[in-house]
């Protein structure tokens, strides 16, 4: 049987009649009538009773029916919230991000994005870039934000942000009236740092190690905030991103320009190069596209 053959006796069913069904669904009498003895004999049971000058549902066809009218409507709702995903209506985006970055920026691009999707939900999982590449590229995740570059032959790759790492200084540190300060100058500093596998702390070490020199690193912590609490009590500087830098509060804390290197901070959006992307997170990358270009 097929969901064609179970709506035809739901018509039967309604009308009473197999002259009157076969009329409203455009088929011969007899053609309907074999198609009900078909089911009847796959089923076991008769389904009608012929007998009078209405057909009437017999048990069997009323127990019958009333699951045909569940079955329809299943395939009903199943065709509705395939619509609704297809029109933005509902849907769930699975996102990972470093909580240096969950911290910072997107509370914001998630409160606009869902103003104009409100039922559109956000999965977040907090994890270091690395690892955050590692479940898009495994499927756990539809999307990532990460640190660039990544492998862009794994990866399909959205630039969200580009920035630059700052230093951040106490305020009585010889150096923090200084416009801009060389990376060099810090050689001899104690470093306060993010974690090992924070993409931050990577890019300041390699910056470090293209000048001869590794840092210094005498704290670290996962907390931008607590970073720049150490700073302010005088334990040693950071560095930090410039979005990050401009949060800090503490008045004992400066930011100043580092050069010689400079050190780029670009934060780029990554999904799977070939697996399937939901209506919803397709959109929701056009969203960031847009924001991008203002």
């Amino acid at each position: 049987m097929d969901l064609r053959q179970l709506s035809y006796l739901l018509e039967i069913a309604k009308q009473q009649n197999f002259t009157k069904a076969a009329e409203n669904l455009h088929l011969t009498q007899p053609t309907l009538s074999k198609m009900v003895k078909g089911l009847e004999e796959e089923l076991g049971v008769t389904l009608f009773d012929r007998t009078g000058k209405y057909v009437k549902l017999t048990d069997a066809g009323i127990a019958a029916v009333e699951q045909i009218q569940i079955i329809m409507q299943s395939v009903q709702n199943l065709y509705t919230a395939i619509e609704d995903a297809s029109n933005l209506k509902t849907g769930t985006i699975k996102i990972g991000l470093p909580p240096v970055i969950s911290s910072v920026f997107f509370p914001r691009v998630i409160a606009k994005f869902q103003k104009l999707y409100p039922n559109i939900y956000f999965q977040i999982v907090e994890e270091g870039a690395k690892k955050v590449e590692g479940l898009v590229l495994d499927g756990s995740l539809e999307m990532g934000v990460v640190v660039s570059p990544v492998d862009a032959e794994a990866f399909e790759i959205l630039p969200f942000l580009n920035q630059k790492l700052a230093l951040v200084l106490h305020r009585e540190h010889p150096l923090a009236q200084q416009p801009s300060v060389p990376l060099q100058k810090l050689r001899n500093e104690p470093f306060i740092l993010f974690p090992n596998s924070y993409a931050v702390r990577n890019h300041v070490i390699r910056a470090c190690r293209s000048i001869g020199f590794d840092p210094d690193v005498v704290y670290e912590s996962s907390q931008w905030d607590l970073l720049a609490e150490m700073v302010a009590a005088n334990l040693g500087i950071s560095i930090m991103p410039e979005a990050i830098c401009s949060k800090i509060v503490n008045p004992d804390c400066t930011t100043v320009e580092l050069t010689d290197p400079s050190i780029p901070w670009e934060l780029v959006v990554i999904s799977h190069k070939v697996k399937y992307q939901s209506y919803a997170m397709r959109e929701f990358k056009s969203f960031i596209s847009g924001l991008t270009a203002e």
